[in-house]
């Protein structure tokens, strides 16, 4: 049984933002979350596809691998819908949020946390796709400030607890719903969540904590990658807050086209120019490759169209072992100027192989033409 497509299960499109998919998942979520079901229906199946859904598009990492191998891509440790039951993305605190039962759940409260992921778009030549390299960027991001070490308070300032939720970051409310009353903790809104007030903030960063800063980082661009490719680059993201890691940094490869060669996924295809003389008697030509011309027989009677493979001259697999071919097409150049002699011993040529010449009605190198279907 074929498996449904993820994009499909969400209604969202492959080309979809992290917004979009997040969105769609939690209108989902809402209508099949077993717990919130008031039909009577067993929707557990239906919010676990879902979930899975969800799970592997909503990550940049997984994302990349089902957009370039589609479910093969993805195995078993990718998914485990026991995160939801948890309430890891499925559970009952984020349908209560969505519902309005609450402005949070416990797993808000005030910590470390994780810095957001970015994307750069990378612009590399045809050669650098093909053997690899290293290429230099510049990237604009939030880094820790030095100054108040990421705290946002000015160094030697009074910082106080919060009175509100003395410390916690979070205050806890109860709200009357269709199922009955439940409490919840949301973030505290005096604090915003840090437990604790600032009287004056750092100068550097205004409170933040984190500062706008150029950084210079090598990408290695491995053999093999094409238009579309991602690169992730572990802790290179947005800085974390309170101590958090980094995230991550996704370079999305542009592939710039090339003068003579075109790629269909790791085989490359080119068109090489031979003269009908070349095609009718056979010949040695150079042809073009990626590491240079080399040389090439060409047949005696070689038809205009003609292809041929160069074995292990492609491009070579990503992360993986070998090479694609390379075709060559044959394209077979008429002459549209003869000269009396060649003119000559054409004509001769087609005596000889008993052919009527008319010049008043069809000339011989029109004749050639229409057999050669050119």
């Amino acid at each position: 049984m074929a498996q449904k497509d993820y994009y499909e299960i969400l209604g969202v499109s492959r080309d979809a933002d992290q917004s979009e998919i997040k969105k769609a998942y939690r209108k989902l979520a809402k209508k099949y979350h077993p717990d919130m079901n008031q039909d009577g229906e067993d929707t557990s199946d239906k919010f676990k596809e879902i979930s899975e859904a969800y799970e592997i598009l909503s990550d940049p990492d997984k994302r990349s691998r089902y957009d370039q191998y589609g479910h093969s891509g993805i195995n078993e440790n990718d998914f485990n819908f026991d995160d939801f039951a948890r309430g890891g993305f499925g559970g009952l605190d984020d349908l209560f949020n969505m519902f309005g039962f609450g402005g949070g759940g416990s797993r808000r409260q005030s910590g470390p946390k994780r810095g957001a992921d970015l994307q750069y778009r990378m612009e590399i030549s045809f050669e650098e796709a093909a053997f690899g390299g290293k290429k230099e960027i510049r990237l604009p991001r939030e880094e820790e400030c030095n100054h108040c070490q990421g705290s946002g308070a000015e160094p030697g300032s009074d910082v106080k607890t919060c009175p509100d939720c003395h410390g916690q970051g979070q205050v806890r409310t109860s709200k009357q719903t269709p199922f009955g009353q439940f409490t919840q903790s949301r973030v505290c809104p005096t604090c915003r969540g840090e437990g604790k007030i600032i009287s004056e903030p750092c100068t550097k960063c205004n409170g933040s904590g984190k500062v706008r800063k150029q950084r210079k980082l090598t990408v290695n661009i491995p053999e093999g990658v094409d238009t579309g490719t991602r690169l992730r680059m572990a802790g290179e993201g947005q800085a974390g807050e309170k101590g958090g890691p980094s995230g991550d940094l996704y370079i999305i490869i542009d592939v710039q086209d090339h003068d003579i060669f075109d790629r269909k996924g790791d085989d490359l295809y080119c068109e090489v120019p031979i003269s009908f003389v070349q095609a009718a008697l056979g010949d040695k030509i150079k042809v073009p490759t990626l590491e240079g011309k080399v040389q090439f027989d060409i047949p005696e009677g070689t038809q205009p169209g003609t292809t041929f493979r160069l074995k292990n001259k492609g491009i070579s697999h990503l992360n993986g072992y070998g090479r694609g071919d390379q075709y060559i097409k044959v394209k077979v150049i008429i002459p549209k100027d003869l000269d009396s002699q060649q003119k000559d011993l054409l004509t001769k040529f087609a005596e000889i192989s008993g052919e009527e010449i008319n010049p008043e009605h069809k000339g011989f190198l029109k004749k050639i033409k229409d057999a050669l279907n050119v």
